[in-house]
Formats: structure tokens, C-alpha cells, sequence
């Protein structure tokens, strides 16, 4: 079935669901301020780029999508491709790559394609996923520790190399400010899991800079005033030498788009004991990049994270979503300004923390018990996506993948015989 989840849940709303999705609408939107500026920030674009894509994506992605409870915006996972993308093709490239994988999604959607997760080993999942976590954790470490340098190359031991050439610039004040937010974060998850709490870490972080006047970048500093109006619709020029130039990075989008979506769905469905609609979540994700692309803004997925502050905040059906995007609308056209005043090594420091939860560290020992096959797997994935690219990764892992299942397959004994004639 591809009918939005909204219709279904919409049919028998009541006022005190409308009372639970509307408290837990505001506390998504101010775990997503802090959290959209800080993933554009590490993807290259401009803070407002990833405000655009929280209202836009998650707006549609709410009332497209085929989960009851799914919270779409930027993810930390795109900010590897959306970083490379943009260092090779610059942000029109990203717009435009990002417009094509909207439409690869619609098409995927519309024959059905959203079973087809099942197919993609878990271990491949898992094992991109933690080398983006730690591709992202580097990435921050300029701004975690202050440290003074040119823009870093953007593959990983490049980076290595820069940080470790710009150590000497190391600044305590930053480096204290980013532990500080990570400590509030872990705190306010443990006492009250359902509060904001990286919205009242990242501003407590930048609210001691200020006052202390330390001597720490802040977006203001580094972007200037942030901009908190939606721009027109439009999109870059295009040609077909473009389309071809781009088309492996629109690929990677639209695949890391239905991957996370649908994972994310799943999760939320062990949640609230749910059923998703796949074919409709492939839809409304295409359709969320459509839009984000048109409004320049950057890929939109299905966020695990904020998912299931959604659900422990009592969020109970799309509505939580809608009243998400337009919170973070409203909270950018009355408060805009603010967003200058908010310190990198807090933001760094959030990253910090969601880098450390993309990498599921609970689940490593059973990394370690699974079979030498999936350990295989998971590691070549995790060593390509890190050394190489995410493109050769992926590519490589569900390759592999596919021909170990069918090995797996032949070497099961079967209970056929040959039938008497």
C-alpha cells in the first residue's frame, strides 16, 4: 500500500492525540535546530542549507510517508556524500544530484522497491554506518579543539595528516566547551530522555562562551548572519552532461535516503508497535528531495535519532511531524538572529555525540560473535567506506554480500530427490 500514513491515523484523531503530538512536535523541533545547523556546518553548505531541508524534507516527509511516527530532516550519514559531492561539483552539483535522487525514489516507490531493504546485509548496514560515524568524528576535531587550520582535504587521512600538523594551535577553551556540551547532552538523556536536550546544551555551550568572552568561533564568526527565510524555488541549469556527470552521486543518495528511511521506520515500528508502509515512505522520501533540491536545500531521510525522541515525547502520528517542521519555521523567523551566537565547538561537540550513537557501540561485542562471514563483510565495508569512498563501499559490501548469501545457499543440503518416471 502506498497511502500516506496521515490519511489512516487522521480518520480517528482525537484532541488529546492532537495535545501529545503537538508537545511532542516542539521537543523534535528544538532537538533539530542545533542538530540541521551542525550538519550543514560538517557537510560543507551554509547552516541555513540544513534549516531549509528540516522544514522542507520533514514537512513532507510527514505527510507523505507510510510511518505514523517518522521525523525527516538532514542526517549525519549524508554528510560524507553531501561533503564530497559538494568538493567535486560544487553546491549546485549537490542540488542537482539531490533532485535526481528524488526522482530515482519516486520511480523505486512506484514499482514497489521498498522490500527490497531485506536484500541489503545487515552487516554492510553496519558497517558504512560506523565508518561514517568516524569519518564524522574526525571531521569535527578541528572544531572540537580549536584548532587553527585551512579547510582540511576531504578524505580521511588527509585529514589525519592536517590535524595532526595543527596540533600546536590546540585551544583548552574549545576543547572545554565541547566536553561540557556532550556532558549536558549524556545528563538530560539519562534524568529525562525525552527533554531537548542538544538545543539546551549547545545554547548553555554558547551562552558560557559569550559571557566568558573566550576566544571560540561561532557561526556568526565564521558564516555571518544566518538567514531565516525560505528562498524561491529553482533549480541550477541543467544539461546532460551534467545528469551523467552526477548520476553515481544521485545513486548513492537515493539509496542512503531509502536505506536510513526504511530502517529508521522499522525502529519505530518495534516503537509504538506499528506497521510502516514502505512503498509510501520510498514516495514521500522522493518527493521530500524533490523539494529540498528545489528550495537548495541538502538530501532529507528518515532520522533515527529524532525519530525516537518523537515517540519517548509522545508523538503518535505524522501530525508530530508537521508540527515539527513548522516549530522550526517559526522558531527561525522570531529567533533567527540567535543562530549567530552559537559556538562551533558546541555544535562540534553535538556531532561528537551523534557520531558516537551512529556507531551503536552496545552492539560491537555482538559484531564480534557474528560469523566470520559477517564480520568479513562489516569490516571491508567499514576499511572502503573510510580509505576509499562511500560509493565503492556500498558497492563492494552488497556485492560481496549477494555472493555470500548465494554461497551460503548452494552449501544447504536440500531435500529434493529425483522423481520416479
Amino acid at each position: 500500500m502506498r497511502q500516506p500514513k496521515i490519511i489512516t491515523t487522521l480518520k480517528t484523531y482525537t484532541w488529546p492525540q492532537f495535545a501529545g503530538d503537538l508537545f511532542a512536535g516542539i521537543t523534535v523541533a528544538m532537538v533539530a535546530i542545533p542538530l540541521s545547523l551542525a550538519i550543514a556546518i560538517a557537510s560543507g553548505a551554509e547552516p541555513e542549507d540544513g534549516i531549509v531541508t528540516a522544514i522542507v524534507g520533514g514537512l513532507l516527509i510527514s505527510l507523505l510517508g507510510g510511518s505514523r511516527v517518522q521525523i525527516g530532516g538532514p542526517t549525519g550519514a549524508f554528510i560524507v556524500v553531501v561533503f564530497g559531492v559538494i568538493v567535486e561539483h560544487g553546491y549546485d552539483g549537490l542540488v542537482l544530484a539531490t533532485f535526481m535522487a528524488g526522482l530515482i525514489l519516486l520511480v523505486a516507490g512506484a514499482f514497489r522497491a521498498g522490500r527490497l531493504i531485506a536484500y541489503v546485509p545487515e552487516a554492510v548496514v553496519n558497517g558504512f554506518t560506523i565508518g561514517i560515524a568516524l569519518i564524522i568524528a574526525t571531521s569535527q576535531l578541528k572544531d572540537f579543539a580549536g584548532l587553527v587550520m585551512a579547510r582540511p582535504p576531504a578524505d580521511f587521512f588527509g585529514q589525519v595528516s592536517s590535524l595532526w600538523d595543527a596540533r600546536a594551535t590546540l585551544e583548552i577553551a574549545a576543547v572545554l566547551l565541547s566536553l561540557f556540551t556532550m556532558v549536558v547532552i549524556i545528563g538530560v538523556r539519562r534524568v529525562a530522555a525525552w527533554f531537548p536536550g542538544p538545543i539546551l546544551a549547545v545554547a548553555a555551550a554558547s551562552a558560557i562562551a559569550a559571557l566568558g568572552a573566550l576566544s571560540v568561533d561561532t557561526i556568526g564568526s565564521r558564516f555571518g548572519t544566518v538567514t531565516a527565510v525560505l528562498p524561491p524555488p529553482g533549480l541550477p541549469p541543467i544539461s546532460l552532461d551534467r545528469i551523467i556527470e552526477l548520476f553515481p552521486s544521485a545513486i548513492i543518495i537515493a539509496f542512503l535516503a531509502g536505506v536510513e528511511s526504511l530502517l529508521s521506520a522499522m525502529v519505530a515500528d518495534r516503537m509504538v508497535g506499528g506497521q510502516h508502509r514502505p512503498n509510501a515512505e520510498l514516495l514521500a522520501q522522493g518527493s521530500a528531495n524533490l523539494a529540498s533540491a528545489l528550495f537548495a536545500g541538502l538530501p532529507a531521510t528518515g532520522a533515527i535519532a529524532r525519530t525516537a525522541t518523537n515517540v519517548r515525547a509522545g508523538g503518535r502520528t505524522p501530525v508530530a511531524g508537521v508540527v515539527h517542521a513548522l516549530t522550526v519555521l517559526v522558531v527561525m523567523l522570531l529567533a533567527g538572529d540567535l543562530v549567530a551566537y552559537l559556538a562551533m565547538p558546541a555544535l562540534a561537540g553535538l556531532l561528537m555525540m551523534t557520531a558516537w550513537n551512529m556507531s551503536e557501540p552496545h552492539k560491537w561485542r555482538g559484531y564480534w560473535a557474528a560469523p566470520m562471514s559477517d564480520r568479513f563483510l562489516l569490516l571491508t565495508t567499514l576499511i572502503l567506506t573510510v580509505a576509499v569512498d562511500l560509493t565503492v563501499a556500498i558497492g563492494v559490501g552488497v556485492s560481496v554480500g549477494l555472493a555470500l548469501r548465494l554461497r551460503n545457499r548452494k552449501s544447504e543440503e536440500s531435500d529434493w530427490t529425483t522423481p520416479e518416471r
